[in-house]
């Protein structure tokens, strides 16, 4: 989990998931320098499971995350917002589809930021499905909803440079050119949507053509290069 100013809606999020886990799981929390009580909260829930991390320097939403996955430890590491709310059934549907598939991907139900339902399947609403062709066109890999083997630790990290898009389409490229993923269309969790929302969803884009077929083709381009080891 990457958090930053996140107070208002951590500690539901943490509750949803600390209930699905085991007594030697754990949650990575790397903080990009709050300014609010998260620290506090998260401190706050006294469990041992909970390893708080804190960045050497204001990272960044994508490079946060980054810091979180490199202090992963078990065989399974799932990405986490800061602000939604895991459904009961997350972790054992994902651990299962993970038995034999290295990369599985939830569905989850659109909510506002009180939890009232906007769209009960967010597959359909973003037409999500695994293929490389279908992501290099629009992703479908929602970082919270992504789950994966740590085998993948050697082709994701480190992410690259100057990356122009979020680290969910990284892992969604080297995830389709490279590994086994499932789709599971039963919704895991509550993607909250709120005014500070980091990241867009649906969202018509805001670049121009040039600079979105730019960010695809460096994406593209440096995927290649890390499979081939180059880089």
């Amino acid at each position: 989990m990457a958090t930053y100013n996140g107070e208002k809606y951590i500690k539901e999020q943490l509750d949803s998931i600390l209930s699905q886990l085991e007594e030697n799981d754990e949650v990575i929390v790397s903080d990009d320098h709050s300014t609010d009580k998260t620290l506090d909260i998260v401190k706050g829930l006294n469990d041992s499971r909970i390893k708080f991390f804190l960045n050497k320097n204001k990272n960044g939403l994508t490079y946060n995350f980054e810091n979180a996955i490199k202090q992963a430890e078990g065989d399974y590491i799932f990405l986490s917002d800061q602000d939604d709310v895991w459904l009961p059934n997350k972790i054992a549907l994902s651990l299962k589809g993970l038995e034999d598939n290295d990369v599985v991907v939830t569905n989850c139900m659109l909510t506002d930021s009180d939890l009232n339902i906007i769209n009960n399947s967010y597959f359909k609403f973003n037409n999500s499905k695994k293929g490389f062709l279908k992501n290099f066109y629009k992703s479908s890999y929602l970082g919270c909803c992504t789950g994966f083997r740590k085998e993948l630790l050697s082709d994701i990290l480190p992410f690259p440079a100057n990356l122009y898009l979020y680290h969910d389409w990284w892992i969604g490229y080297i995830a389709d050119m490279k590994y086994k993923v499932q789709f599971i269309e039963t919704p895991c969790l509550l993607y909250r949507r709120h005014n500070d929302s980091v990241s867009p969803t649906g969202d018509k884009s805001k670049q121009s053509l040039f600079k979105r077929f730019r960010n695809r083709f460096q994406l593209l381009y440096l995927a290649n290069l890390r499979l081939l080891k180059l880089k």
